[in-house]
């Protein structure tokens, strides 16, 4: 029995004796209690198992449901359709041509898509795989065409003959916008065919840097004297072989004109692989003002663009309003001076009569003697000055002086006007 109280003790300790503390501390439990809490641990179980069924069978209850609620597989037909047209950023714009040879005269069919939606294009035929440039299109009949909404076209295309030999191509590129181009091999019947032109063995330069135009304009631009900038541009040699002693191509172009181009050379190497900066001079003509745009063009191809805004020379505006008030005036001075001098003096201007007065030549008819006698104003002044000479001041020989007096009325200085005194008077 003690060996059954030992190990059974230790059971009852381990696995039956919290129960039995349990109950010592906190009262009989009712049987009650114990079924209750069986029954809902059943519940429980059986709410989980339904749980787990409904979740089994709902892929199999979803696909007819979702049928009836929706019309999803409309949605594919309209969006398939999109595809095609991306836009120019999606796909390689590409164009086809109705005809792979034609003469000249007759017309050509091109179409395209993948461009960018409304944008502005030009068609053209070229020669020599359009290795020059549009220098080897034939410029004057080409075509503009503008795309769609979805980035296509179709546009009839006269052929032409272009400038150089073929192998020739069907040229299509974008005006405004993004730039993108593409090309469709043609042979024009009847024109003649070349080889091409042997790619250069010198180094291939690249624009590496935003060019800038520095340098100033002084006070003589101001009155007219050319403008002058440097252009400066870092250049990188994408080529195998060095680039020593380059030629580049700089020109300068006002509004709709095209540029004019001259060759500068620029002294010194760019070493495969390496970069450097080019140093150029730019001049415009005297007396130019506005917005002009400076190119620079190296190996038949333009490397960069800069605009440039030149001011008006109001110096020269200046000078012309002076020259237009200045030359008048002088003229005017010059001819007022002529006339004086060729005009006639007055005779006797200026001796001893008083400015702004005219000689009496009523009062001479009046007294009998006819206008213009020779020697009569003469004799009458000297013997009027004889006569002033003679006589006091307060004489009455001063009145033949007076202007309502002639000199031969007036009265003369041996008459006496005092009244004579009475005899016997003192």
């Amino acid at each position: 029995m003690n060996g059954e109280t030992g190990t059974g003790g230790a059971t009852v300790l381990r696995t039956g004796g919290p129960t039995v503390i349990g109950r010592a501390r906190a009262g009989a439990r009712p049987r009650e209690a114990r079924t209750a809490a069986r029954a809902v641990r059943r519940r429980r179980g059986r709410c989980a198992a339904a749980l787990v069924l409904c979740l089994a069978l709902a892929p199999a209850l979803l696909p007819p449901a979702a049928a009836h609620a929706a019309p999803a597989p409309y949605t594919a037909p309209y969006a398939a359709p999109s595809a095609p047209y991306a836009t120019a950023t999606d796909r390689t714009p590409t164009i086809r041509l109705s005809d792979k040879e034609a003469g000249k005269g007759g017309t050509l069919t091109v179409t395209g898509r993948g461009w960018r939606p409304k944008a502005l294009l030009t068609l053209l035929i070229c020669g020599q795989n359009m290795i020059g440039g549009t220098n080897s299109c034939a410029n004057g009949d080409g075509r503009a065409v503008t795309t769609d909404t979805r980035g296509a076209f179709r546009r009839k295309l006269p052929v032409a003959e272009p400038p150089k030999p073929c192998p020739c191509v069907v040229h299509v590129a974008t005006v405004t916008g993004a730039a993108a181009d593409a090309d469709a091999a043609f042979t024009v019947a009847g024109h003649p065919v070349a080889p091409l032109p042997k790619e250069p063995t010198g180094g291939r330069l690249a624009v590496l840097a935003q060019p800038r135009l520095t340098g100033s304009s002084g006070l003589l631009t101001w009155f007219g004297a050319p403008a002058r900038r440097e252009l400066r541009v870092t250049v990188g040699n994408l080529g195998s072989a060095p680039a020593k002693d380059p030629v580049f191509e700089v020109g300068t172009s006002h509004g709709v004109f095209a540029p004019q181009w001259a060759e500068q050379q620029w002294r010194g190497t760019v070493p495969a692989g390496k970069k450097a900066e080019v140093r150029l001079p730019v001049e415009l003509p005297a007396g130019a003002h506005g917005d002009y745009l400076v190119s620079l063009k190296y190996g038949g191809k333009v490397l960069v663009e800069q605009p440039w805004g030149v001011g008006r020379p109001w110096g020269v505006t200046l000078f012309w309003v002076l020259l237009c008030v200045v030359v008048p005036t002088a003229v005017f001075r010059i001819g007022m001076a002529l006339v004086d001098r060729v005009r006639p003096h007055r005779p006797g201007g200026g001796g001893g009569r008083s400015a702004g007065r005219t000689p009496p030549t009523g009062r001479t008819h009046a007294a009998g003697r006819p206008p213009g006698a020779a020697g009569t104003g003469k004799r009458i002044r000297s013997r009027t000055a004889r006569q002033r000479a003679t006589d006091d001041p307060g004489t009455p020989g001063d009145s033949a002086a007076l202007p309502w007096f002639t000199p031969d009325t007036a009265p003369s200085a041996t008459t006496s006007t005092e009244r004579p005194t009475s005899k016997g008077s003192a």
